[in-house]
């Protein structure tokens, strides 16, 4: 893997999306950050760059709760989508929910590496990619 990854953050939320830009910039382990406010934007730029493993994310954030596509749909157009792509993604399912219905759900799906309670620190942000300190 690179040394600094790309990272995508999927989220309606604009002032979490901010933070967590921030945040991820903090941590100074990541190269590009990618924000989309939707998951279909999300979706177009994985299908218009399947085959350019520098350009697609080595980690999507994805936020449960969205309008018009959640989390949910999202990952059933990820399913047909993952062979696809010229590398490998890892997506951790972020949300403000503790219900534990969500959580099942999000670690039963083979794309979902791990369930994420927001806010993500710096730490949390650090240890989910896998670098240390």
């Amino acid at each position: 893997m690179q040394t600094h990854p790309v990272v995508a953050l999927v989220d309606d939320d604009k002032i979490y999306q901010f933070t967590a830009v921030k945040t991820l910039q903090l941590t100074k382990a990541v190269g590009e950050i990618l924000p989309f406010l939707t998951a279909e934007d999300a979706l177009d730029f994985l299908r218009s760059n399947a085959s350019n493993a520098s350009q697609l994310p080595d980690y999507i954030f994805l936020d449960i709760n969205m309008p018009v596509m959640d989390g949910w749909a999202f990952l059933d157009d990820f399913d047909k989508l993952a062979a696809t792509l010229a590398k490998p993604v890892t997506i951790y399912m972020v949300s403000s929910s503790i219900d534990p219905k969500d959580v099942t759900r999000a670690t039963d799906n083979p794309y979902v590496r791990q369930y994420v309670t927001k806010p993500v620190t710096i730490e949390k942000f650090r240890q989910l990619i896998n670098v240390a300190g």
